[in-house]
């Protein structure tokens, strides 16, 4: 059987994840990137086809003059739509791409979910080249928050409190980005959570979620993620209710909320699996072949009623973030080890002699840590992880 993966750049996901589970499913599976070098790079003995993956007509042709698939799958936020279309296309199982299209466009989801009457969001948009000086004759409720109307990863997000501050948010984004429409919307107050769920269109299991820990604002850096292996019921209805709503349903899918006063509200939903490595902390911590499960969906296979993942562990994700730009010029190396029943994994995410500036982004990562605790409690894994990380040196020179 042969499976077609969409990809942009070379992610963990990718090539520790989904390429791996793919070989243990005995799939023949082919790359199609914009990439190709750096694919080839990392990963060497599978097969890989440049190709204009941003476009969907592009990977049907390609497709086509290829061999005939019997999946098309993508754990990129910016190739859904794209992967939806040509699996479609060729009769394959999928997500809808409507459904695809609406969550990665803000503002449509936006105006979907008002539309529902399950939430309402004050929101705007601001198209690519328009004037923002035009934002001032609104009634923008402050402070609000600024976003690429299809970013990610906290790039160009941004806590506003005033029209000036507004206006030259706006013109600084539009400067580096000048083809984004961005999106302006009221900010939600409470704590930032996340649901991650894995469907086949008829079964969706709740795989748990993470609590969030923030940078201070005006900035949105996710510095660390803790696991939850269940939000309370309440809160995981609204969520669930939400995303069926805007149509979600099929595939793994990684949903980002706030809660306050006991309601949940939806920031973005990415229709992939969560990144940033803890997609593969979590296949550890409850102990399932996760990324099989997603690859077998995609394959027309239903999904067990129990997915037999473990309920008695602990977790957390820790990104150690530059706190000023310069070159890095001392960290620690990649480890592994086991300190009081606690797996931690240690993986830099810069060299030593790389230079950058700062971003107020997940691009302010210099690592990242991993710590699982079987049979453990979260204090023992808050501590261990402390522990090490205190016990680490990272130095940044201007």
């Amino acid at each position: 059987m042969r499976l077609y993966l969409l990809a942009l750049n070379p992610t963990d996901s990718v090539t520790e994840g989904f390429l791996p589970a793919a070989a243990r499913l005995g799939l023949q599976v082919t790359v199609l990137t914009d990439q190709p070098d750096a694919h080839r790079r990392s990963a060497p003995d599978v097969e890989v086809l440049e190709c204009d993956v941003r476009d969907f007509r592009a990977v049907v042709t390609r497709i086509a003059t290829h061999h005939a698939p019997d999946a098309v799958f993508t754990n990129s936020d910016h190739l859904q739509t794209q992967a939806a279309l040509a699996a479609d296309y060729f009769g394959l199982p999928a997500k809808d791409w409507r459904t695809a299209l609406r969550v990665k466009d803000k503002a449509q989801m936006r105006r979907h979910l008002a539309a529902s009457g399950l939430d309402a969001v004050w929101s705007t948009e601001l198209a690519a080249g328009q004037d923002p000086a035009t934002l001032t004759a609104l009634d923008v409720p402050y402070p609000c928050v600024v976003k690429p109307r299809e970013g990610v990863a906290s790039e160009d997000v941004v806590l506003v409190e005033g029209p000036e501050e507004l206006v030259l948010r706006c013109k600084e984004i539009q400067e580096r980005r000048p083809r984004a429409a961005l999106v302006i919307e009221e900010y939600l107050a409470g704590e930032l959570h996340s649901i991650e769920t894995l469907g086949d269109g008829t079964v969706r299991h709740v795989l748990g979620g993470f609590h969030t820990r923030l940078s201070p604002p005006p900035y949105f850096i996710e510095e660390r993620c803790t696991f939850v292996g269940a939000h309370p019921e309440p809160v995981v209805r609204q969520v669930l209710a939400q995303l069926d709503a805007l149509g979600v349903g099929f595939g793994i899918c990684h949903t980002e909320f706030v809660v306050h006063e006991g309601r949940a509200r939806i920031i973005e939903v990415n229709y992939r699996a969560i990144g940033d490595q803890i997609d593969l902390m979590l296949a550890r911590l409850l102990d399932i072949p996760l990324f099989e499960h997603v690859l077998r969906t995609h394959l027309g296979e239903p999904l067990p009623a129990d997915l037999g993942a473990r309920t008695d562990g602990a977790a957390l994700v820790d990104y150690p973030c530059a706190r000023k730009a310069g070159t890095l010029t001392a960290a620690p190396e990649a480890a592994d080890l086991t300190v009081d029943g606690v797996e931690l994994t240690y993986r830099p995410l810069r060299a030593v002699g790389e230079r950058h500036d700062l971003y107020g982004t997940n691009r302010d990562y210099i690592g990242v840590l991993r710590a699982v605790g079987r049979n453990t409690d979260q204090q023992t894994v808050d501590r261990v992880a402390a522990d090490h990380l205190a016990a680490q040196r990272w130095e940044i020179t201007p």
